[in-house]
């Protein structure tokens, strides 16, 4: 199975201004883990995920002060919708990160977690007898 066919189209982009508040807010109505954050002044593209906006709100800092920017990983590695699904996860493993952007053609296509990864895996391992 390939990346494409475990990725989350529902793709959220934010902006590095955004507040933590409200990348959190948006997250949360459209339910998903992580958001594209794109930074045309720093020329790149960035993920903010659940687990940051955790630690920043952890380390007592304000969500409604706190902008995106400041914490947005920048340092991203992508898939490609062609890769195994075995790749995705074992760059993710490799990394230790849950989340990957999926690029094409240069541009953002989704997102593939973990989450979608083990959705894809779990019937097909259920199905094997023990």
């Amino acid at each position: 199975m390939l990346v494409r066919d475990a990725m989350s189209t529902v793709v959220l982009t934010i902006g590095p201004t955004h507040t933590l508040r409200q990348a959190a807010a948006l997250m949360a109505a459209r339910k998903v883990g992580a958001a594209i954050v794109h930074d045309p002044d720093a020329g790149g593209i960035g993920i903010l995920t659940e687990r940051d906006i955790l630690i920043s709100v952890g380390q007592g800092q304000d969500p409604d002060a706190e902008r995106v920017h400041d914490h947005t990983t920048t340092d991203v590695v992508f898939a490609a919708p062609a890769w195994t699904l075995e790749e995705a996860a074992g760059a993710m493993a490799h990394g230790g990160f849950r989340h990957l952007i999926v690029l094409e053609d240069d541009a953002p296509a989704g997102v593939v977690s973990v989450r979608d990864i083990i959705r894809c895996w779990a019937p097909a391992r259920q199905q094997v007898p023990a």
